[in-house]
Formats: C-alpha cells, structure tokens, sequence
C-alpha cells in the first residue's frame, strides 16, 4: 500500500474532509477537486522531483563569486509547482488562490517531500507571505505577499545569527530609520538594517527575480543602545532587489550580501546561507545599509515571525514523516525482493532449502511495523493538526477556539516527535539493505541524511519540550492539556465500545493518567528548573500518548470498514504494534520527569 492509498483513507475515512465541503468558503470543492489536487501534486512530484533527488544531493549550490548555481532539474521542478498554484492553495480566490483546505494543501505537498524533500523551499515563500496577510498593510501584502504566492519571487525567514543561535533575544542586528520621510514611505516605514543572518534555507539563488527576506531586527533607542530581550525584536521585510508600489523591480539591488554557503549532512538540494545585511557591497541610494520595511508595530517582530514559524513548524514535522515514509517504502521493496537466511525448525536449519526473503524473518518484520507505525502515525498527527487549522479558520465560536488551544500543544509534538522516531525509521530502513543501506547504491542512506537536520530546523529538540512543558500544557491555566485530555478519553470511550480494541483502550487511559500526573509532579515546587530539567522525556512520552490516540482513532476507522481487507488489517497490526511495543516506553520516560530528577542538571562539568 503506497502514499496514496494512505493518504486517501485518512483524509476521506477517517478525517472526513468532505465535510469541510458544506462551509461557505469551501464550498465550490468537491471529492472530486481535491482528487483532482492530489493527483496533480503525484504526477509533478514524480515527475519533476522524484527522478532528480540524487542529482540535488550529489552537486550541491556553489556560488562563483556573483550568483548561487543549482542544477537545472531544480529550476524545473520550482517553476512546474509554482505553476501548479500550490504556493497559494489555501488562499482565497480574489488574490489568485484555490481556496482549498489547509488539510488537502498539507496533503498534497506531502507528495513533494516524500519524492526530493530539498528541492525548493516552497514553504518558506508560502509562510513567509501567510505571515505578511496577516500582520502587514495592504500595500505590503499587495506588492510582496501576492508576488510570493503566485511564484514571481521567493521567500525566507531569518531569525538565527553566528553568535546567537536559537537564543532569539541576543540578536544583536539593528535597524535605524532611513532618514528624512523615512516613516512615510507607501511600502512601510523605512528602516536601515545592518547584521548578519546564519542558517537562512534558500537565501540566495536564481530560482525566481527577487526574494524577500522577512528579518528580526532590534530599533536602537536614542543612545544607540539595542533593547534587551525578545519584546524588542521588530520584523522587516528586506527584499533582495528594490521594487516600486507596483511591484516592479526598480534595477537596484539593496544591500544583502551572500557571504557564504553552509554544506550541510542532508537537504543539499536548499540553498543554506550567511547573508551579511549593511555591509556596504552594494550600497544604495550612495550608502551602506539594507533597506527594510517595517511590518507591524516595533517590538512586536517574534508575535509576527509566529505565525510563519508556527506553520513552519507542522510543515517540518511532515518533512520528517514523509523522509520516514520513503525510507519505509523503499526498505518494504528490498525486503521483498532480498533472499537470504533459511527459517530455522525443530532440527534446526535446512541447508539444502532454498533461502528466503528477508521479509520472512520476524525481526525484519518488526523492524518494518516500527517504520509503518512511526510513519504513519506521524502522518495522521500531520494531517488532524492540519485540520485543526481549517477549523481554527473556518469554524464557528467554541469549535474554532478549541481547535487554536490544542494545536498550540500540539504544534510541538507535531514537529519534534516525527523529527525524532520517523529519523529513527530510516535508520531501521538502513538496517534492513544490511551493507547496502550505507552505500548511496540506495536511498535509505540519504533519506536518513535528510531527516536529521530536522531535529533541529524551526528550533531544537530541547527547545521545542520547553515550549511544551513550560508553556504549552500550562497555558490558561492548563486548559490546552485539559482540552487534549477530554479529546483523547472521547476516544478512549468510543474504543472501549468497538468490539478488538477494548485493551488498547484500557492501555491508552492509563498512559494518559501517568503523562497527566507527571505533569502536575514536574511543577509541583514550581521551580522551573526542576520541572524542566526533564523536558525531552516528557515530550516523548506525552508525543508516545499522543500518537497512540491517533492510532487508536485510525484503528476504530479501519473496523468501521472491512477490517479483513489487507490495507486495513495492515493499520490494526500497526496499531497492535504501537501499543505492545511503543507506548510502555512512556514509564521510564515519566519516572524522571514526575522525580524531578536532576542527574543531568547537576552533573558536574569537570567530570565530562
């Protein structure tokens, strides 16, 4: 069973997004059109991206010195998904967009990571210019954002520096006004920046005419001094090449300098770059300083840059699922074709049989219900917060508002849980070729590659358990953890029902209560470094409930159908697998957190 056939039963089964088709904004959409979308996406996917993923990653961008170079199957790929309309699929009609649901828009792309994750960074332009509709002026969404959606240029966030990392507070680039008529100007009150941007995907290429940088920077106060902490972080839009209020590029370029290219394990195909802004190497208008637009009130930069960081973030953990889904089908593939090893009876092994496949070895078939479990678990985590945001924008009162609470706990765990185990799927992939896996004979070895920058992409592992544990499942006075709770005893109910899942059932309600009581354990001083001495455990455990809900809930979709049929028993045996093999690990990651343990925070240096 492919990706397809996966993503046709979550959407249609179990997800029911035919539904949305009732609501005013979708209304004009059918099965039919969304049929049409992911048919689309799965022929340009394997058309223009799949063939080409060794290619990306074996000549990676240089830049001779004035412009990044990529291969032409890059260009290719781009300019036929730009064409497609994907960048603005779920925007609405009137600027050139599909008004497809967020869920399908999600879907569809997943075709494109599975098939060459690093070619183009689509999602970049597509957050980027979100980011602008919902916090810039009408101008700016006008000239910058409606160019980004209908593919004349591109997009990027840059947040992180060379001496401050994933500390957002300690970026030291500044931006000045622009002199006289500078708060004015149609495009935005002008701003001079002057810093320097590290780990910017696709900051510099020749893929589209121009690209706008969305940048944090700090206003200095009339002594010069930058304010402290990230509550004086304003977001600037700084585009690569001037343009007027009409969106035409004036012939000038501003002054964003390439200062290098970062090789990095995986993604080679994205441009990964230092961009120096305000260096003086193209000056403009006769001095030094890259114009910059603001966007929003000063000091509310982070609050803007959220929105995009924030689907950023879902768009991540779907790369790690759909790089762990490919490392799956294609460790699938070998074990069926791969004979080696006779099964071993009561005398032992016969010799003189013919060997077997690999397949037909349980341990290998453990080894592919781990990747099947963790993939599409993952992917059915992807897809529900997907839909959590049409109906965060598209619902009515209550609903729209508990659908905000709980992507807000769940954003976390959507992008580091696929992050961590679909990694650990393509390292079980790798396993299965047996030596082959480390050859690039076979794509296992690059897949792995691929996803292990995404523990890190859109904010580290750690950072993202904080975020979790110090502030998601405590915020409103942990009505986020209390809303997620009541949705998975809702579920916990409705197997407890359904004749064969009584017992995952009992599991599930358990684990719940031992992840609810460690969260009350972990702040029971209200010491925050003791209750976050443990953060990364407790996102896996909460992570492993998590996606036992899911899995129960695709489990009760796969009974309501015919439970015999070989795609749906393939799910319960996944299901089964998760729940016997995956969800006891929970205890030992939950000891430590409900013990405040501090065995790695008090650890002494001088004894590393």
């Amino acid at each position: 069973m492919g990706l397809r056939a996966t993503l046709d039963f979550l959407l249609y089964d179990w997800l029911e997004v035919q539904a949305l088709n009732a609501r005013p904004r979708f209304a004009d959409h059918s099965r039919e059109t969304f049929d049409a979308v992911l048919d689309t996406c799965e022929r340009i996917a394997r058309e223009k991206y799949a063939p080409f993923n060794r290619t990306v990653d074996t000549e990676e961008p240089r830049f001779d010195g004035e412009k990044v170079i990529l291969p032409a199957c890059t260009h290719a790929a781009r300019l036929a998904y730009a064409e497609s309309g994907m960048l603005g699929a779920a925007q609405d009609y009137d600027i050139g967009g599909m008004q497809l649901p967020y869920v399908l828009e999600a879907a569809a792309n997943s075709f494109f990571a599975a098939a060459s994750v690093s070619i183009g960074s689509n999602m970049l332009t597509s957050g980027n210019a979100s980011a602008l509709m919902a916090h810039g002026s009408a101008l700016q969404k006008q000239v910058f954002a409606l160019n980004e959606f209908n593919g004349r240029w591109a997009g990027t966030m840059c947040l992180s520096e060379p001496q401050a990392g994933s500390s957002l507070s300690d970026i030291a680039t500044r931006a000045t006004p622009d002199g006289a008529g500078a708060q004015d100007d149609p495009l935005g009150p002008r701003f001079r920046l002057k810093g320097h941007k590290m780990w910017i995907s696709s900051g510099d290429h020749e893929l589209t005419e121009n690209i706008v940088h969305l940048v944090l920077a700090k206003i200095p106060d009339a002594e010069g001094r930058l304010p402290p902490g990230v509550k004086g972080i304003s977001l600037f839009i700084v585009p690569k090449h001037l343009v007027d209020t009409e969106g035409r590029l004036t012939g000038e370029r501003n002054d964003v300098a390439l200062a290098g290219l970062n090789h990095k394990l995986g993604w080679r195909g994205t441009t990964n770059t230092l961009l120096n802004f305000g260096e003086g190497r193209y000056p403009v208008r006769g001095a030094a300083g890259a114009v910059g637009y603001l966007v929003g009130a000063p000091g509310q930069g982070l609050q803007c840059m959220f929105h995009m960081m924030n689907e950023a973030r879902i768009a991540i953990g779907m790369a790690a699922t759909m790089l762990g889904l490919a490392g799956y089908y294609a460790s699938l593939d070998y074990a069926r074709e791969r004979p080696q090893g006779r099964p071993t009876g009561a005398g032992g092994k016969d010799v003189t049989r013919p060997q077997v496949r690999i397949i037909d070895h349980a341990d290998v078939r453990r080894m592919l219900l781990a990747q099947k479990s963790y993939g599409e678990g993952a992917l059915a985590l992807n897809l529900y917060c997907a839909r959590l945001v049409d109906e965060q924008h598209t619902g009515q009162g209550e609903a729209a508002d508990e659908a905000r609470l709980l992507l807000e706990v769940l954003t976390p765990i959507a992008k580091s849980w696929p992050s961590e185990f679909c990694l650990e799927a393509n390292s079980l992939a790798i396993q299965i070729h047996g030596g082959y896996g480390y050859t690039r004979d076979f794509q296992v070895e690059q897949y792995w590659r691929d996803n292990r920058l995404n523990m890190i992409h859109e904010g580290t592992h750690g950072i993202q358990a904080m975020d979790l544990l110090g502030r998601k499942v405590r915020m409103e006075g942990g009505r986020g953890l209390q809303l997620l709770a009541a949705r998975i005893e809702a579920g916990i109910a409705a197997a407890a029902a359904t004749p064969g899942l009584d017992a995952e059932a009992a599991a599930l309600a358990g684990a719940l209560q031992q992840a609810l009581g460690a969260t009350d354990a972990a702040w029971a001083t209200g010491e925050p470094g003791e209750a976050l001495a443990n953060a990364v455990p407790y996102m896996q455990a909460l992570g492993h409930v998590v996606l036992a809900w899911m899995w129960l809930d695709v489990a009760r979709a796969a009974l309501r159908g015919d439970g015999a049929q070989p795609a749906n028993a393939g799910r319960l045996a996944a299901a089964r697998y998760f729940f016997r093999y995956e969800l006891p690990r929970i205890g030992a990651w939950l000891k430590v957190v409900r013990e405040r343990d501090l065995t790695c925070a008090e650890m002494d240096e001088s004894g590393f």
